[in-house]
C-alpha cells in the first residue's frame, strides 16, 4: 500500500513538472516574457528542450519575441544551442529577416558564425533566402562570407543554389579585388 501511494505521489509529480514544461514553452513561442520570467525564477532550467530540440531561446527568437528573448537571455540561456535540425536561434532569425532579434542575440553575445554540425551559418542561411539585409548587418558584424559549411559551401554557393540574386551579386561583389 505504501508503495502505491508512493507511486501516484511521484506520478503526480511527473505530471505537474511536465506541465510547467509545456506552459514555459507557451509562454516562449507566444512571448510572455513576464510568465517565462517567473517559471525561470521558480527554477526551471533556462536551457529546457522539447521533443524537437528546440530550447526556449529558439522558440522566442524564432517568433520574433524581443522581450521574451531578452527574458531568455538575462536568464543565462545558450545562444549556441542547437535543435535536433543543428540550427542556432540566430540562424532561425536570418531564415526569417527578422534584423531586430539578430542584433539582440548578437548583443548578447551570440557567436556571429556560430553553426551547427552542418556547419551552416546565420550568414548561409540568409543567403539562401536573399536576406540582403541581414547579410549586411551579420557582415558588419563580423560575418566571413567565404567561411565554409561541412560540404565546403560558402554563402555564395548557397545564394546561387536557391536563386538568391540579389544575395549572390552582394556576395560576388565582396569577392571581387581590386585590379
Amino acid at each position: 500500500m505504501k508503495t502505491g501511494t508512493r507511486e501516484s505521489q511521484s506520478a503526480a509529480i511527473d505530471a505537474e513538472v511536465l506541465e510547467v514544461a509545456r506552459m514555459a514553452f507557451q509562454y516562449a513561442r507566444s512571448g510572455d516574457a513576464a510568465a517565462l520570467g517567473a517559471i525561470l525564477d521558480a527554477g526551471l532550467p533556462v536551457n529546457l528542450r522539447n521533443e524537437r530540440g528546440d530550447t526556449l531561446l529558439m522558440l522566442a527568437s524564432y517568433h520574433g519575441h524581443v522581450d521574451a528573448t531578452r527574458v531568455l537571455l538575462e536568464h543565462k540561456a545558450d545562444p549556441e544551442r542547437t535543435n535536433d535540425r543543428g540550427q542556432t536561434p540566430l540562424a532561425g532569425c536570418a531564415f526569417k529577416g527578422d534584423i531586430t532579434m539578430a542584433r539582440l542575440l548578437l548583443d548578447h553575445g551570440t557567436q556571429v558564425d556560430g553553426a551547427g554540425p552542418d556547419g551552416k551559418t546565420a550568414l548561409m542561411f540568409a543567403a539562401m533566402f536573399d536576406r540582403v539585409e541581414m547579410m549586411e548587418e551579420l557582415i558588419s558584424r563580423g560575418a566571413v562570407p567565404e567561411r565554409r559549411d561541412a560540404e565546403k559551401r560558402t554563402a555564395l554557393d548557397y545564394a546561387r543554389a536557391m536563386g538568391a540574386q540579389r544575395a549572390a551579386e552582394r556576395l560576388a561583389a565582396s569577392q571581387q579585388t581590386p585590379a
